[in-house]
């Protein structure tokens, strides 16, 4: 757990663009041809879900959720979930995911989905979707297309392709 006097509020409008700073400075010009990024293009995340971390004033990490649809499905995406480098490590990006994934529980959502590294999210309860059941609209590694529960069951039966919800 962080030793950081740490902060987690509800993402604003206001926060967007040190958010994009942050993207920026995290994961590069480069995270706009990522699958994940094409499912958000266009749309808003879904600011009750999304949150901010701050020390102080200063933000220090975030977390979108995005509404979407899996073979007609409602779901969120998560992501991304962003730490600036000197505040990583210190559990910034569990109580944002926490944070995010409890507030989705909490409105009715039953099911997320995310791009990551599975032995990361793991830990926060995701496991890797069954290959072949998901059809993202572009290239992802099999491997990193991971999907968490917020309600038992909730992804039994699910499949199909993944898409923006309108």
């Amino acid at each position: 757990m962080t030793d950081l006097p740490l902060t987690i509020t509800p993402l604003r409008q206001a926060d967007l663009p040190a958010v994009e700073k942050l993207d920026d400075r995290a994961f590069g010009p480069g995270r706009y041809a990522r699958t994940a990024y094409r499912l958000r293009e266009g749309v808003e995340p879904d600011f009750a879900l999304s949150s901010v971390a701050r020390v102080g004033t200063l933000l220090v990490g975030a977390n979108r959720m995005t509404e979407i649809s899996i073979g007609g499905r409602r779901a969120m995406l998560l992501g991304p979930l962003t730490v600036d480098p000197p505040f990583r490590g210190r559990g910034v990006a569990r109580r944002l995911m926490e944070h995010s994934l409890e507030t989705a529980r909490a409105a009715g959502h039953d099911l997320v989905l995310l791009v990551g590294d599975e032995p990361y999210y793991g830990r926060i309860g995701f496991k890797r979707a069954p290959a072949g059941r998901l059809r993202m609209p572009g290239p992802v590694d099999p491997a990193r297309l991971l999907y968490r529960e917020l309600v038992d069951g909730a992804f039994e039966g699910v499949s199909g392709a993944v898409t923006r919800r309108a």
